[in-house]
Order: C-alpha cells, then structure tokens, then sequence
C-alpha cells in the first residue's frame, strides 16, 4: 500500500463497502455531490464491493472496519478509512485536496 497519491494522479475514487450495497450507497451519493458542487473535474466516484476493487485501484475510500482487508487488496494504492457513512469529515477533506490539488494520504491503522 502506497502512503500518498497526489490527487492529479487519480481518476476513480472507489468507495468500497462489504457487499457493495447499503449504508455505503448513501455515501457514495453523498461524495458524488460534493465533488461535483465542488466542481472537480475528471474524477469519478465508483461503488464497489470490497472483495471486487480492481488490483490497480490507484484510490479506495472505506469504511475502517474493512480497511485491513482493502489495504491487501491495492498493494500500490493509497485506502483512505472512514468511520461514519454520512457527514464523517474524511469525505470533505478529501473533496479540498482535490479543489487544492494536494496530496491525499493514507490513513493508519
């Protein structure tokens, strides 16, 4: 796993979840907008389940109870963890370091 990506490199965001619907469909909604309220460009958000994120999935956004397990599956990608599905704090400051065009990193743990 990747520590950082800078966000010029990312054209997907996969939001990944454990079966691919549910709560996490309410957050992949969610980021959908702010991205595009936030008019970011070229970026797409993908809903997935975490057993089907593609190996050269270069940005996965999940949930930190599914982490580890993300973290094995995109050995050169950077997984970005989240503990709420809706209004959790990772999902906006993830959409500023693409208005920034800053470097998003992994988070630990």
């Amino acid at each position: 796993m990747l520590d950082s990506i800078p966000v010029s490199e990312v054209r997907v965001i996969y939001l990944a979840c454990e079966a691919g619907m549910g709560s996490s469909v309410m957050s992949v909604n969610a980021l959908k907008k702010m991205i595009k309220k936030a008019g970011v460009e070229g970026v797409k958000v993908v809903h997935t389940a975490a057993r089907e994120i593609p190996e050269d999935a270069k940005l996965v956004v999940v949930h930190k109870g599914l982490a580890k397990y993300v973290r094995t599956k995109v050995p050169n990608g950077v997984v970005v963890s989240f503990s709420q599905f809706l209004n959790d704090p990772v999902f906006k400051a993830l959409v500023q370091k693409f208005v920034d065009g800053g470097v998003i990193e992994a988070t630990k743990g």
